[in-house]
């Protein structure tokens, strides 16, 4: 029976630019969030005497080859396998296939997750994340879900305590944004002038790194790590323990939630630390050299914020290098007041919008699986 697994999205909570590598890479320090907005992708695979994958998708521009992400990890697990299989990929798009939302790394990590699955043999947990970085900088962050620090180029990734679920509001407009040609003008901004008194200039990205892990400190959560097995079924996918008392998903983040910032500094950082706490602000860099060659989503960013309107937002920014835009609300009725604003507002390029929630690390696990009668992956 076909494989059928939930392809989730993901925002940048915030992300830092730092030097170009001497791999032609650029060291980030960026805050992943998944979020419940998906594809879906189905994989059926059964052992044979050689390879051949085939992939079908209802977008006429997601690629049906090599090229395609998700082909790519299906035919490299194979080799690190030492299987043969005949492989049946489909990508059911929902997504916008370009617009810093992950959509072609979160499909090669379902396309993974499946295929282990319906062959019963899985890689090591390292293994599995080796594979992924391989494949793109974001896949990575897919094998785990929830709240994600990335480095390196953003494929080293690190669990964080997770928001709870949060109205979000994405935008979309219909422009692209090339992520090479965005990283091209951040190298080209012009240096700061020179001050009388110089001091060395901090390390952003250090700084960051380090206010982000330390909110993973202090929140008392636990990391377990579980090891990989055809016999068990266990995927060796890093969990989080999350203390406390179970959430149903309410349309509105409770007033005990809100309350709850000391548990949770992530959220705390979210609602109170934009642009005011120097590295630990969360902020975007991208937006820097993106707003000025693109006006548009300047201003479509502060139709997400609402600032004079009754239903603000708690935190709005670009998501990787865009073109997407997100907001995170109290309610979803303040989510919808944010998306009546983006839609009805006078504009030269057409903009699409989704309602979603963020999507915990439990969550996300849940959901992905949700259709599939018997995981043995979470």
């Amino acid at each position: 029976m076909p494989t059928r697994v939930r392809s989730h999205s993901k925002i940048n909570l915030g992300l830092a630019i730092g030097p170009t590598r001497n791999d032609g890479f650029h060291s980030l320090t960026t805050l992943y969030q998944t979020l419940n907005l998906h594809d879906l992708v189905t994989v059926s695979a059964s052992r044979s005497a050689s390879t051949r994958i085939t992939l079908t998708t209802n977008h006429p521009y997601v690629p049906r080859d090599q090229k395609n992400t998700a082909w790519r990890i299906v035919e490299r697990c194979l080799t690190r396998l030492n299987l043969a299989a005949e492989v049946e990929i489909h990508i059911e798009k929902n997504l916008p296939i370009q617009g810093g939302l992950g959509a072609g790394s979160a499909n090669a990590a379902a396309a993974l997750i499946a295929l282990e699955h319906e062959l019963g043999a899985s890689l090591s947990p390292i293994e599995r994340l080796h594979l992924a970085a391989e494949i793109g900088s974001d896949v990575p962050l897919f094998l785990l879900g929830g709240a994600v620090l990335g480095l390196g180029r953003g494929e080293q990734v690190i669990p964080m305590p997770d928001l709870p679920p949060t109205p979000c509001l994405i935008a979309v407009p219909s422009i692209g944004v090339s992520t090479p040609a965005a990283f091209q003008a951040w190298d080209a901004r012009p240096a700061p002038a020179p001050t009388l008194t110089p001091s060395p200039p901090p390390d952003r990205l250090s700084e960051l790194s380090l206010a982000y892990s330390s909110l993973s400190t202090r929140s008392g959560e636990s990391l377990r790590g579980m090891t990989g097995s055809s016999k068990s079924g266990t995927s060796g996918i890093l969990r989080v323990a999350h203390p406390g008392k179970k959430r149903d998903r309410p349309d509105e983040i409770q007033a005990d939630t809100l309350n709850d910032l000391a548990e949770n500094p992530l959220l705390a950082l979210v609602r109170t630390g934009i642009g005011k706490d120097g590295p630990r602000s969360l902020e975007n860099d991208f937006e820097q050299v993106v707003f000025p060659q693109y006006p548009s989503l300047r201003i479509t960013k502060r139709q997400l914020m609402g600032e004079d309107s009754g239903s603000p937002a708690l935190y709005a920014a670009l998501s990787g290098s865009g073109s997407a835009l997100f907001g995170l609300y109290r309610s979803e009725a303040d989510a919808k007041a944010a998306q009546q604003r983006v839609q009805s507002a006078p504009s030269a390029i057409a903009v699409k919008t989704f309602l979603t929630e963020t999507l915990p690390r439990a969550g996300y696990w849940d959901e992905m699986f949700a259709s599939v009668p018997s995981p043995g992956f979470k």
